[in-house]
């Protein structure tokens, strides 16, 4: 199985983009909020049983979707301070033991156009970031920082571009045609 590893900064478009890339790949999108949102309704953000709920959901949906046969899945993510270190290298080695591989790929936007898209409907659709205020004290306190990231197959600006272009980008760079 090859997992699509979405990461960026909240509203650089990864949802957006996973969808137009499942439309084209037909591969399922498991979002980072599917299981965010899932521990919030028990749990405080960051709270120690929501960290490791929410990594350890996330690890077993990799392991299941490799040893089910999926040819592939795409993931989003958001790297943040409250992600342990060692998620990444978890992931990426849980996915390799069932034979499958990790593809890399980071979205990225001007801060001007994340101010912007914050507060949308399509945000607000799940328990995402919508405060411009809250966000810019995150990455004032380097919040969106904390967590290094393996280098990326390919990077997308967001802005300079259409989540389908973006899409098809993806599927042209991994090739996954």
């Amino acid at each position: 199985m090859k997992l699509i590893f979405i990461y960026g900064l909240p509203a650089s478009g990864k949802l957006t983009v996973a969808r137009e890339l499942a439309a084209i790949i037909g591969y399922k999108v498991f979002h980072n909020h599917l299981a965010v949102d899932l521990l919030l309704s028990v749990f405080e953000f960051g709270s120690r049983g929501f960290v490791e709920l929410r990594e350890e959901i996330w690890v077993s949906v990799f392991d299941r979707a490799c040893r089910s046969g999926l040819p592939g899945l795409i993931f989003t993510f958001a790297p943040e301070a409250t992600v342990r270190p060692e998620f990444v290298a978890r992931a990426q080695k849980t996915v390799a033991q069932a034979g499958g591989e990790v593809e890399f790929v980071e979205l990225v936007c001007p801060e001007a156009e994340l101010k912007l898209r914050m507060d949308s409907d399509s945000r607000r659709e799940f328990q995402k970031l919508t405060s411009v205020e809250l966000f810019e004290q995150l990455r004032a306190r380097g919040v969106f920082d904390a967590l290094p990231m393996p280098t990326a197959k390919l990077t997308i600006d967001t802005s300079e571009c259409t989540p389908q272009s973006a899409a098809r980008e993806i599927v042209r760079r991994l090739g996954l045609a």
